[in-house]
């Protein structure tokens, strides 16, 4: 794969395109004083162009010491943003096996709750049919709202029973005593009724 294909951000581009020009520049800098015969002396003409060369190479290698300066600054801002993205990665990922962990454990809360047998299932609550049928205006509750509704009106049916069974524990407790009394009043009939014939039978008495 051509080194082009790979690199893709400009300043590396320039950079490369730089070197490139520089390294063919040294290279016709020496071609050129290679074709200088050891025998002969440089003219005064081939001292200049030689000198234009050596400059024209040494303005290349200051540009590309520049671009490699700025490569590596920006090769060390580069590689701080990538930490600090690697640390805000590591914080997302630790905070998302965080949320599994939450999830997983809400999860194991609801299906805890959802099979718990509670209380209130074994209320021998009344049908809903016939729960609706009594109180129509109830029929748009949820299902939730909808039993307990059934079971306030479960719970208000036991307190009327309640009262109830309040009330005939008195009236039994009245009927008690009255049974009460009447047995205590015939027993002092009996007295007095034993008292009366006791009293005409005796001998003394004729």
């Amino acid at each position: 794969m051509n080194i082009d294909d790979i690199v893709m951000d400009p300043a590396l581009k320039l950079a490369l395109e730089t070197s490139k020009q520089t390294r063919e520049q040294a290279i016709a800098l020496l071609d050129l004083v290679s074709s200088l015969s050891p025998t002969s002396s440089p003219s005064h003409e081939f001292q200049l162009q030689i000198s234009k060369q050596q400059k024209l190479l040494l303005t290349y290698l200051a540009q590309l010491r520049g671009l490699h300066r700025n490569a590596q600054v920006g090769a060390r801002e580069t590689k701080a943003s990538t930490a600090e993205a690697r640390q805000e990665v590591d914080r997302l990922h630790l905070q998302l096996q965080n949320l599994y962990y939450e999830q997983r454990h809400l999860q194991g809360e609801i299906a805890a709750c959802e099979s718990y047998d509670h209380k209130y299932q074994q209320l021998p609550l009344i049908p809903v049919e016939q729960f609706l049928a009594e109180h129509p205006e109830k029929a748009d509750l949820d299902e939730s709202a909808l039993t307990i509704a059934r079971i306030e009106h479960e719970h208000k049916g036991r307190l009327a029973l309640e009262e109830q069974r309040q009330r005939l524990l008195k009236k039994k407790e009245g009927l008690i005593q009255a049974n009460k009394k009447r047995k205590d009043d015939l027993a002092n009939l009996d007295k007095d009724l034993e008292k009366f014939i006791d009293v005409r039978i005796d001998p003394e008495n004729y």
